[in-house]
């Protein structure tokens, strides 16, 4: 919101759900038409080995560099800790339906998450002046918004394994959890967005925990159901980074002692940037504009394209080339003003509203 300008925000969130929604659909009827089973094979047969090979690189980058994202900033012996005892454990599972109750205990979290920060909305937000021009329609850095709206979004590099967990796996089952779980995180996106914009305006940070006071004792257990909901998604996505290296360089086949070394490898090296590098408006954006818009926008698209018997004008091609050349415009774009205007963060330092608000925010907090 705070890059592209509240009411334009709004509107491209809602567009960048339709087009999630859109593309994981097409992803499974690609597959469907093509007689493969993941993503990869899908991709191969469309565009050859030079095609599966910028696949698996963009499939590799986005999950890795999701789980690279730093939880606890400066608690390294914490990061560590819960990354031994919980992460890797349920990083260790071969059969990603053993993560649904994982998967549905991040989503709880998540809901807590978001009634903080709504709570946050009107305790907090009379204290933080509004910057200027802050209900301005659009802004220039709205490319690079639709960026991280297609980080969050992006779900289409484990589709297939999702797809292949269903008991009836037929693509009208699909479509029905496609839509209602898309239209589910459009929901809570749009409240986080207003209710997060709304206190802070200009003022939001690449990680709005970064916006909270030291003495809020809300979000700081805000910040701890964000660090448990991390370490719950991660699992997810060490299942597709390892299938990516099992396929590109042992045929698909990872014996137990291979499966668990390469486990170790990409959660120990996911581990280590997470400890060095904490600010995560700049991996949203570049992984969102690199990696999540061609998985989203571009490829589901162009494989469609090629696969499709439909005539040129047929509604699905020409849907399809639109969201194609969109994602093109916003990958080259987005890519070049994220260089130009990297978003910056505080790096744990106090808010300047902190000081100013800090004795009736405390007795705020202890009231009943």
């Amino acid at each position: 919101m705070k890059e592209a300008g509240f009411p334009l925000g709004v509107l491209l969130l809602l567009g960048v759900a339709y087009i999630t929604d859109y593309s994981i659909i097409l992803l499974i009827r690609g597959g469907n038409l093509s007689s493969t089973n993941t993503y990869q094979e899908l991709v191969r047969k469309t565009y050859g080995f030079i095609g599966y090979l910028i696949l698996s690189t963009l499939q590799f980058l986005y999950p890795f560099i999701v789980g690279s994202e730093n939880v606890l900033t400066d608690r390294h012996f914490i990061i560590l800790f819960t990354t031994i005892i919980f992460t890797l454990p349920l990083s260790l599972y071969r059969d990603i339906a053993k993560l649904g109750k994982v998967s549905l205990a991040s989503l709880l979290l998540t809901i807590v998450i978001l009634v903080i920060v709504m709570v946050r909305t009107v305790t907090l937000g009379p204290q933080v002046p509004k910057s200027e021009n802050a209900w301005i329609f659009a802004k220039s850095n709205a490319v690079q918004a639709i960026g991280v709206m297609s980080f969050a979004f992006i779900c289409h590099h484990n589709s297939f394994l999702i797809y292949g967990s269903l008991k009836e796996p037929t693509l009208n089952n699909w479509s029905r959890i496609t839509h209602v779980s898309v239209l589910l995180a459009v929901v809570i996106s749009v409240l986080f967005a207003t209710s997060g914009y709304m206190t802070f305006t200009g003022y939001t940070e690449g990680d709005i925990f970064e916006n909270y006071c030291k003495n809020d004792n809300l979000a700081t257990f805000g910040r701890l159901c964000y660090g448990v909901t991390v370490i719950l998604t991660f699992p997810l996505e060490c299942f597709v980074t390892r299938e990516v290296i099992a396929n590109v360089f042992f045929h698909g086949n990872l014996s137990t002692v291979f499966h668990s070394v390469v486990t170790v490898i990409i959660i120990a090296v996911a581990t280590g940037i997470s400890l060095v590098y904490d600010c995560l408006g700049i991996v949203l954006e570049l992984n969102g504009v690199l990696s999540a818009t061609p998985l989203v926008f571009i490829i589901p698209t162009a494989c469609y394209l090629r696969l499709s018997k439909e005539r040129w004008n047929h509604s699905d091609n020409l849907i399809s080339c639109l969201i194609l050349a969109v994602g093109v415009l916003v990958m080259t774009v987005g890519f070049v003003l994220t260089i130009l205007h990297p978003q910056e963060c505080s790096h744990g330092k106090e808010m300047f509203y902190c000081f100013a608000s800090n004795v009736s925010f405390q007795n705020s907090t202890i009231a009943p």
